[in-house]
Order: structure tokens, then C-alpha cells, then sequence
């Protein structure tokens, strides 16, 4: 990541975001206009969202780390490993790329460009679905950066194809995602009332992971390093 200057990782962030949300969104659409069965559709949804998330991240993650998701950004801003000023870059690419993303989508199935959805996702049970989703997302990036950095792709694709399915929400993990799919008023939408419970939760979920596996992922070497250090 540290070969490549900073318009380039923000075009290959937007890049990316743009794709999840166009295969997010339109994958959605199509499996709506092929079948009335929801858990069939649902499934269609789940298959192209992990498939695409494999490949971007494989293709993409070389050259800007292969975020796509403000949580993820501010999780590694955090940890010191992206300034401030990328982070923000960082999270300003995923937002207006994923927008872009829900308009791609509906231009592809003639449908209006803008459209505010009307589908209502909110309560507790899917906040804290939210959160766990997040949660489960961050500490795989994590555990998977420390112990099969190479397998990074497919840990995150498998990832979210299994949260789609465990979680009352259907697991957006991402808070580009969510705004970019309160524009669509199609399978894959949520009412733009219903964003702030959502990002919420998703970056509650997102700092409980890193207060976690910060403690979870640290050997014993390191423990010991840390406290000599702090002696």
C-alpha cells in the first residue's frame, strides 16, 4: 500500500466501493425481477456480495488496503496506520462512490437514478445485528491480518455471505453502503430515517472489535514488551 500515492489508493477506495454497492444493489434488482420466493433472492444477494468482495479485495487491496467501508478506515486510522487526513479521504471516496454505485445500478435496470427507499430497518434487535455485524467483520480483518494475511479475501467474502444469514439486519456492515442503499427504493433498500440506528451500531460494533482484538491478538512476547516498556 505504501508503493502507491494517495490519488491513486482514494481512486482504487472508490473504485471498489462503487463495485460492492453496483453487485450489492443490482443483484438485488435481479433477483427481485426473477423470483417472489425472498429467502431465493436473499441468497442471489448474499452469493454476489461475498463473490465480489473476494475479488475486489484481491485486485484492489494491494494498492489501497481494500477498505470500502468508513468503519474499517476508522478502525486503522485508530491503530495509527492511516493519518487523519487519508482516513478522511478515505471515507469521503467510499461515500460518494457507493452513491455513484446505487445510480450504476439503477441505470443498468432502467430504473430513475434517484429513488429514496421506503424500506423500513429499525429497532433493537437490528441495532445490535448491526453491531455484532461490525464486530464479526472487524475481527476477522484483524485476526486475518495477524495470522493469514494471503487469505484476507476469501476470509472477508465467507464472512459476510454467514452474516447476511445470522443477523436480523442482513448485515450491512458498512456505513457507505448503508447511505448508498437508502437511494434505492428496490430488494437491498433501507429508509434514509432508519441510517443514524444503523451507522451507529455499526461503528459501536467496529471499536468493540479493535478494544478486543487488541487484547485477544496480542502474544505473549508482546504483553511483555509492553509492560517492560511502560515500566
Amino acid at each position: 500500500m505504501q508503493n502507491f500515492d494517495l490519488t491513486r489508493r482514494l481512486a482504487a477506495e472508490a473504485l471498489g466501493t462503487m463495485f460492492l454497492v453496483a453487485a450489492v444493489v443490482g443483484s438485488g434488482i435481479m433477483a427481485e425481477s426473477l423470483t417472489e420466493d425472498v429467502a431465493l433472492a436473499l441468497l442471489a444477494n448474499t452469493l454476489a456480495t461475498g463473490a465480489v468482495l473476494v475479488v475486489l479485495i484481491t485486485i484492489l487491496g494491494p494498492i489501497s488496503g481494500a477498505h470500502f467501508n468508513p468503519a474499517v478506515t476508522m478502525i486503522f486510522a485508530l491503530k495509527r496506520e492511516l493519518a487523519p487526513s487519508e482516513a478522511l479521504g478515505y471515507v469521503l471516496a467510499q461515500i460518494a462512490s457507493g452513491i455513484a454505485g446505487t445510480l450504476v445500478a439503477h441505470a443498468m435496470f432502467a430504473l430513475p437514478l434517484w429513488e429514496a427507499s421506503l424500506k423500513v430497518r429499525t429497532g433493537g434487535p437490528q441495532w445490535l445485528a448491526e453491531g455484532i455485524a461490525d464486530f464479526g467483520l472487524i475481527a476477522t480483518i484483524l485476526a486475518g491480518l495477524k495470522f493469514n494475511r494471503p487469505a484476507i479475501p476469501w476470509l472477508v467474502g465467507l464472512y459476510i455471505i454467514a452474516a447476511y444469514w445470522f443477523t436480523s439486519s442482513t448485515s450491512f456492515a458498512n456505513p457507505a453502503v448503508a447511505i448508498a442503499r437508502s437511494l434505492t427504493n428496490t430488494f437491498s433498500g433501507i429508509r434514509p430515517v432508519d441510517l443514524p440506528g444503523f451507522i451507529a451500531a455499526e461503528l459501536a460494533g467496529s471499536l468493540a472489535a479493535l478494544w478486543l482484538m487488541n487484547w485477544l491478538l496480542r502474544s505473549k512476547s508482546e504483553a511483555t514488551f509492553i509492560k517492560e516498556e511502560h515500566a
